[in-house]
């Protein structure tokens, strides 16, 4: 496996964004409405955040988004996908350490994840880089049902 490139999304990156996600999201929960939303329209995401790439060799192998959230200062860690024969090879790590370094330049001084605790993997990568879990009373609303793992890093 080549050296990983991590970039910002550019112009041609919509399909590998959204069938990246779909592939994740089918395999282990069902596509929900708001990914619909969020995978159809990608310029909606980098109106105010930035949707990353990672590639080897040419080839798209992982996405993850930032996206603007209604809480002051915070963007949210979303959409990370990896090709399933990419998985374990640092792809999702190097992603999320281009977000983390992005997002102060955005104004973000909150970072904020949800996702499920069936993934483990997600949630190991997200502690290693300084994510706490929220306790319930400190959740807000998410539109997901899958959602059930709550987490924030202070930038």
């Amino acid at each position: 496996m080549g050296q990983v490139l991590v970039r910002a999304f550019r112009e041609g990156d919509s399909e590998a964004f959204k069938a990246l996600n779909i592939e994740w999201i089918e395999y282990y929960f069902r596509v929900e409405p708001k990914d619909i939303e969020a995978l159809d329209n990608p310029e909606l995401i980098l109106a105010d955040g930035a949707i990353a790439m990672a590639e080897i060799e040419g080839a798209v192998v992982g996405t993850c988004a930032l996206l603007k959230r209604p809480e002051p200062a915070t963007w949210e860690i979303a959409k990370m996908g990896v090709r399933p024969t990419h998985r374990g090879a640092g792809i999702g790590s190097a992603l999320l350490a281009y977000l983390v370094d992005l997002a102060p330049s955005l104004g973000a001084r909150r970072l904020y994840i949800e996702t499920n605790s069936v993934l483990t993997p997600a949630v190991q990568l997200y502690e290693k880089f300084g994510f706490r879990h929220l306790p319930e009373g400190e959740r807000p609303f998410s539109p997901y049902e899958r959602a059930d793992v709550f987490m924030e890093r202070l930038l």
